[in-house]
């Protein structure tokens, strides 16, 4: 098929193209069309097969015109796309070509479509531009108060919950199960606002009511009417402002209790350790090793954000559109939903699909912009890692992990997981290298708490 075609560039990565096919391919496509019609074609007066030209023409003349038009656009497109020279020209996968208008086919003529659609945007990251970024490294070393905070955090986890003694009045920090109903004008309970079973920490953050302090000193199976005033700016939006009262019965009341920090703690929580010693000492280690990781996505965020800010591009539309739909799909999945149904379930609670996902695009096109970005270095610094290299990283996570490397390498067995630890090790090695290139300054110094606290 002898074809011609015109690409002019659109805004947002998006290609117009214009085919042109010759007259005489035209003509020999609709032949071909009218030949099936003529094979299969039913017109009383003629047996099958054997309908003159003349009259399916006059019949089916415009089907067949449609169909054979349709013919000779996907033909072409399927030729134009799989030339290796048309790469950077290909559709994107996430939306079709779209025609603009549907032509007709006039055997006498050339035959001319054209489509729009988007393809994956031309980067190109100045190199010279890295000298001029300035990355700040925040300063931050793994302290006493930190270990003692995880190993705070780790009796807590293996405490046990207990009653409290009977007689024995709430307390902060004791977990409190009571049965609630808010009240109206002369003590009336209103409808549809009973919870029984409303189980919470005195003091912690799970009390959507903030009755906390009116709870201390009540003891099992007191009852107590206790009025609150939330303030006009309370995160609540259905309470800010306003002034309930609420009947608050305590039907239970449980205490923490938690284990002794010794050595047999430490034995309990990890096999390695046989004493409180060795506990504190690798949880130094995995804190170490946690605080090396952040700094590193903390480093590399920076880096990304510049370079954004150094290489101006567009997303294209279908792009963005598909990552704010997966995360929309891995939001039903996280609600344990479909995605029609998580939409009716925020219609009722007042909000709009729309507007979420107005507010996800800004970061969804940082997100996109930055996996562009690191792909495009990638390839044209031609980053490849060795089976060494691979291996260096298996003891590397065994290491960190308290496992063994066999154990490590189980868990990469598959291709898929495999695949995405070889691409993981790319990047870091890109990075490496990038960071050589641009300058770390020493930044503020935070606390471990601190750091995990900034986005």
């Amino acid at each position: 098929m002898k074809v011609t075609k015109e690409i002019e560039k659109l805004e947002r990565s998006a290609v117009r193209l214009t085919v042109t096919i010759a007259k005489q391919d035209a003509a020999d496509c609709y032949k071909e069309t009218l030949g099936k019609y003529a094979k299969q074609a039913q017109i009383p007066g003629f047996r099958k097969g054997h309908v003159p030209a003349g009259v399916l023409e006059r019949k089916f003349g415009g089907a067949v015109r449609q169909e054979a038009a349709a013919e000779l656009i996907d033909k072409s497109l399927n030729e134009i796309f799989a030339d290796e020279q048309e790469s950077a020209n290909r559709p994107l996968p996430y939306a079709q070509p779209s025609l603009e208008k549907m032509p007709e086919l006039d055997t006498e003529k050339e035959f001319t479509y054209t489509v729009t659609y988007d393809v994956f945007p031309a980067v190109t990251v100045d190199e010279k531009a890295l000298g001029s970024i300035t990355i700040a490294e925040p300063q931050c070393t793994i302290t006493d108060k930190d270990v003692e905070d995880e190993l705070k955090a780790i009796q807590e986890r293996n405490a046990t919950v207990i009653d409290k003694k009977d007689g024995e009045a709430a307390e902060k920090d004791n977990i409190v199960t009571v049965s609630l109903v808010e009240l109206g004008d002369g003590g009336a309970e209103i409808a549809d606002t009973k919870r029984d079973g409303y189980t919470f920490t005195i003091g912690g953050a799970g009390n959507v009511y903030q009755i906390d302090d009116e709870l201390v000193g009540m003891k099992v199976g007191e009852t107590k009417e206790i009025t609150k005033k939330y303030k006009k700016d309370d995160a609540d939006k259905e309470r800010a402002g306003t002034t309930k009262t609420y009947r608050v019965t305590v039907t239970q009341i449980k205490v923490r209790e938690l284990p002794a920090l010794d050595d047999e703690l430490a034995q309990d929580v990890n096999e390695k350790c046989h004493t409180l010693a060795e506990l504190k000492a690798d949880i130094k280690k995995n804190l170490t090793t946690s605080l090396e990781r952040r700094l590193n996505d903390i480093k590399s965020n920076a880096l990304l954000t510049q370079l954004i800010e150094k290489t101006p591009f567009d997303i294209p539309a279908s792009m963005l559109q598909a990552e704010l739909d997966g995360r929309w799909r891995m939001m039903a999945q996280q609600f344990q939903t479909t995605p029609a149904d998580l939409e009716r379930m925020i219609t009722a609670s007042g909000q709009k699909k729309e507007d979420m996902l107005k507010e996800w695009t800004g970061d969804s096109e940082k997100m996109l912009k930055s996996r562009i970005i690191v792909d495009t270095l990638l390839r044209e610094r031609n980053i490849s890692v060795t089976p060494e290299e691979i291996e260096a990283q298996y003891a590397k996570i065994a290491e960190g992990n308290g496992m063994s490397v066999e154990d490590v390498k189980k868990h990469y067995a598959d291709a898929r997981s495999k695949e995405y630890l070889i691409d993981d090790t790319k990047e870091q090695k890109l990075y490496a290298e990038l960071f050589k290139q641009v300058k770390v300054t020493k930044g503020d110094k935070v606390t471990l708490a601190d750091l995990y606290k900034q986005q």
